[in-house]
């Protein structure tokens, strides 16, 4: 049965539609146009409680029952343990991968997000700000290409962790980050890079990505009406 995906082009969503294309899973794309404040929705909202895509629906869960979940991060193990495919059963090499995953979600995302935003959108320069997330994106970076010197993937075999990293690198120059600067890292960049479901994946939506926004963008990306439900 087809997994309704509620989806709009950023790396959170990217991190599932390339999970999607890579299981060949059948999904049903559901745009949220994070933009226009589609997230608030209260149809949404009893979906994602956090106001946040991506998210899914699947209707054939855990004993065949639907389930729907939110924060990209469970979504990419429920998708792995469903489809048996890029986590291992081994558990030490299944926590290798979950532990990664946690780096991308707890660390990573966050900060890199810190980054982009402070660099790009603020609405003023903040110096303090913007010295102090690229300096944290540049020492996540050496994380990455530390570990990506021992290994051909993150977590050794190409995984889930993989998937949830790679969509938060696509943006390095908006992070103040250059690749060059991580051999490692961009060597592991460009072979993902290569591979037909990742393009698929980030082509979803592509065409649909803006790259300047209006007040009423603003508002509903930074602003505080989650803060209003």
């Amino acid at each position: 049965m087809t997994i309704d995906l509620y989806y709009w082009p950023t790396p959170n969503g990217w991190k599932i539609s390339i999970m999607l294309e890579e299981t060949e899973t059948p999904y049903n794309l559901i745009p949220v146009n994070i933009t226009a404040g589609d997230q608030f929705q209260p149809e949404y909202l009893k979906i994602s409680p956090n106001n946040k895509m991506p998210a899914i629906v699947d209707p054939n869960g855990p004993n065949g029952n639907p389930i729907s979940i939110f924060e990209s991060g469970a979504i990419l193990l429920y998708l792995a343990e469903k489809t048996s495919r890029f986590i291992p059963d081994n558990p030490s090499d299944r926590y290798t991968v979950i532990q990664w995953l946690m780096f991308q979600m707890g660390g990573l995302g966050p900060m890199l997000g810190q980054a982009d935003h402070f660099r790009q959108y603020a609405p003023e320069k903040i110096p303090y700000a913007i010295e102090r997330y690229t300096n944290e994106a540049s020492r996540l970076y050496g994380v990455l290409n530390q570990q990506l010197s021992q290994v051909e993937y993150v977590a050794g075999d190409y995984s889930i962790a993989d998937m949830a990293i790679y969509p938060w690198i696509v943006p390095h120059e908006k992070q103040g980050q250059n690749l060059s600067d991580f051999p490692h890292l961009k060597r592991w960049f460009e072979t993902i890079s290569q591979r037909p479901t990742v393009s698929r994946g980030l082509a979803v939506l592509s065409e649909s990505r803006t790259k300047k926004f209006d007040e009423k963008a603003r508002e509903n990306l930074f602003g505080t009406r989650q803060f209003q439900q």
